[in-house]
């Protein structure tokens, strides 16, 4: 099928687990792929995995001035953006007594504010019907 013949998709941590399996089925269906994620290593792997249609690209949700780069990357090469799958995700629970306030932070940053950054700064590329 190529319901995605055209589109073009950024997954963040894309590069294993559901972002990846997404990644390969968004591929299969004939999108573009950009995969985002920390690990180079991993990113490397999955785009040598999913072939001529994906491009990694390494940074952080958490961190807005890789989200940037991100869709500057985007921006250059396809112009424009369809899909947002915005997958990445961490957590560590501890016990209550042991969490900490940066624990906390970290948590917030990653799965909260990095989640809407994610969303937001792609908002400018997303075409009709994105």
């Amino acid at each position: 099928m190529t319901r995605l013949n055209g589109k073009t998709a950024v997954i963040t941590g894309g590069a294993t687990g559901i972002g990846l399996a997404a990644a390969k089925h968004f591929v299969a269906e004939g999108a573009f792929v950009f995969i985002y994620g920390r690990r180079q290593d991993a990113l490397d792997a999955a785009v040598a995995n999913l072939g001529p249609n994906a491009r990694a690209v390494k940074g952080s949700i958490s961190d807005e001035a890789d989200l940037d780069r991100l869709y500057a990357s985007v921006k250059a090469e396809r112009g424009t953006l369809d899909i947002v799958f915005a997958n990445a995700g961490a957590g560590s629970p501890l016990p209550l007594g042991q969490i900490t306030a940066e624990h906390i932070d970290e948590t917030f940053d990653t799965n909260v504010k990095g989640t809407i950054f994610t969303v937001q700064k792609a908002l400018p590329l997303m075409g009709p019907g994105g």
